[in-house]
């Protein structure tokens, strides 16, 4: 498949997936136009680059759908210099395009994971869970995919304010909710029922049955 060839489904991808579907802030519909994400896509499955719906990766993980990224990066509200906590990095598409919105990003992705080499993303190995306290703390955290908690772990590398953006598992429903960071308390709000990638190491404790 030629360059041209991705250009223009980047282009359909902008017009038929974003446009149509509230990604309205014109930062994200710049850096999603621009970033090749045939670039984060294994090679087998560079045809699969510009489909809305998950593209599968190695060890059971998966890439999430471009509808999934720019709804998550239309309520992160970047704005350059925020330090930006990123969780589940995976091939680190979403590390380039907040690294393109002037973010200054740490990236979180397990260990044995893709190959991630994005330029001036910090790129941290090991349990999703528990984030990169080194930089902390960070005005953002962007968990790319969904959860069935976000670990205090998390919440406690996070500055007063910081905005959070993620999806959370809710009965088999994925959703994709933003909140803020007040006084070390995390607040979200649900913003629409989305499917996207469920990150593994994210179970919510399970409560005692007698």
């Amino acid at each position: 498949m030629t360059e041209q060839n991705f250009s223009s489904m980047r282009a359909a991808m902008v017009d038929s997936q974003l446009r149509t579907s509230d990604v309205d802030d014109q930062r994200v519909i710049a850096v999603m136009a621009k970033v090749p994400r045939e670039d984060f896509v294994p090679a087998d499955r560079r045809a699969m680059t510009y489909v809305d719906r998950p593209i599968p990766l190695d060890a059971g993980r998966a890439l999430n759908p471009p509808l999934v990224t720019g709804r998550l990066l239309k309520a992160a509200q970047i704005v350059a210099g925020d330090k930006v906590l990123l969780i589940g990095a995976a091939t680190g598409y979403a590390a380039a395009l907040l690294a393109e919105l002037g973010a200054q990003v740490t990236a979180v992705e397990e260990e044995g994971g893709a190959d991630i080499a994005v330029p001036g993303v910090t790129v941290v190995r090991g349990a999703l869970a528990a984030g990169a306290s080194a930089g902390a703390p960070y005005d953002v955290l962007f968990i790319d995919g969904a959860v069935e908690e976000v670990p205090a772990a998390l919440v406690q590398q996070l500055g007063q304010d910081a905005r959070v953006v993620t999806g959370v598992v809710d009965r088999s429903v994925t959703r994709l909710c933003s909140g803020r960071v007040v006084d070390g308390v995390l607040g979200l709000s649900s913003l629409i029922d989305m499917e996207m990638v469920v990150l593994p190491g994210f179970g919510a404790p399970k409560a005692f049955v007698f």
